[in-house]
């Protein structure tokens, strides 16, 4: 990923500490590719506008030393642009890294920036399916397939995903060595990190009926879940697949392959789960992220009550 903080319209030296910032998140915190780039984005914006806004090219030192008026103008900028509050939010945090990063390697007091408030926003709940429509949704996902190990195969996915919590970039990670299914996991998630999934006996059957099925040779080495070709499977491919089984379901648009991960948090939490074992088995870094499966719950709770109980 060479060049992440390349951008013609930046100093020299500051597109290189970019950079190096960029290349020290993806080597020491394991950070997503996706995540570099918007983060290279937001910094590099927020850089130009410093120079254009204090009339000159900046050095590193100077970025560091940044003003609460600068920050103001900066801010007031993005959301002239029509960027939204959550955005702002996502492009302030990447500016404060950036900014620690350069404070420790010049010495410079980065106390305005770091100390910033963002915008408020109200985050999206997820949007979890009921139980029986998780069900169905397992039942229905391989229904339309045109070969039986491709059911299977679908079947198996929609189980890891809501039997496990697994995101979809981690049930396509398995390999032929993760068959069979042992009775947990070592799951690898974002940022590199692994952590133990206990397997359910249906994940395990589900698994275990797709590689009986499946007409490829499945070696340690190799992808676990297989296209019509041989190759991995695309995650567009179990997309599509849900999106058609939940149109002859009738559910929701938001009944998405990771709609199925949220069902499981939200289904362990409503059976009694601990918040923090849900968050290690989710495989979140932050609790508060975890956290919002609780007000799912509750407006779950609250949309039962206002159904049941009787008004005058």
């Amino acid at each position: 990923m060479a060049g992440l903080g390349a951008d013609p319209f930046l100093a020299p030296a500051l597109g290189e500490a970019l950079a190096q910032w960029l290349a020290q998140l993806r080597a020491l915190e394991g950070a997503a590719p996706n995540t570099l780039e918007a983060y290279r984005r937001d910094v590099a914006r927020y850089l130009k506008f410093l120079s254009a806004h204090r009339g000159g090219a900046e050095g590193i030192a100077a970025v560091a030393r940044t003003t609460q008026s600068d920050l103001r103008a900066w801010m007031a900028e993005e959301r002239g642009r029509g960027l939204s509050a959550r955005s702002l939010a996502r492009a302030l945090s990447a500016v404060k890294g950036f900014t620690a990063w350069a404070a420790d390697r010049t010495g410079a007091d980065a106390t305005t920036v770091l100390s910033a408030r963002g915008p408020k926003f109200r985050r999206k709940l997820p949007r979890p399916l009921s139980e029986a429509s998780a069900s169905e949704i397992l039942t229905e996902i391989g229904a339309d397939a045109r070969e039986d190990w491709i059911a299977a195969r679908n079947t198996a996915i929609a189980t890891l995903l809501y039997g496990l919590g697994l995101r979809i970039s981690e049930a396509l990670s398995l390999t032929g060595a993760d068959h069979p299914l042992p009775p947990v996991l070592r799951i690898t998630g974002k940022g590199g990190k692994t952590r133990p999934v206990p397997v359910i006996p249906a994940a395990a059957q589900a698994v275990a009926e797709y590689v009986r099925l499946c007409p490829h040779n499945l070696t340690p080495d190799t992808p676990l879940f297989r296209g019509v070709r041989g190759g991995p499977v695309n995650p567009r491919l179990i997309q599509s697949a849900m999106e058609r089984a939940r149109l002859r379901l009738g559910l929701p648009a938001t009944a998405t392959p990771h709609a199925l991960r949220h069902s499981f948090a939200t289904h362990l939490l409503s059976a009694g789960g601990d918040l923090r074992a849900i968050q290690e088995l989710l495989g979140h870094a932050s609790l508060s992220t975890t956290q919002t499966y609780t007000a799912v719950d509750a407006a779950r709770l609250m949309e039962v009550y206002e159904k049941a109980h009787p008004r005058a």
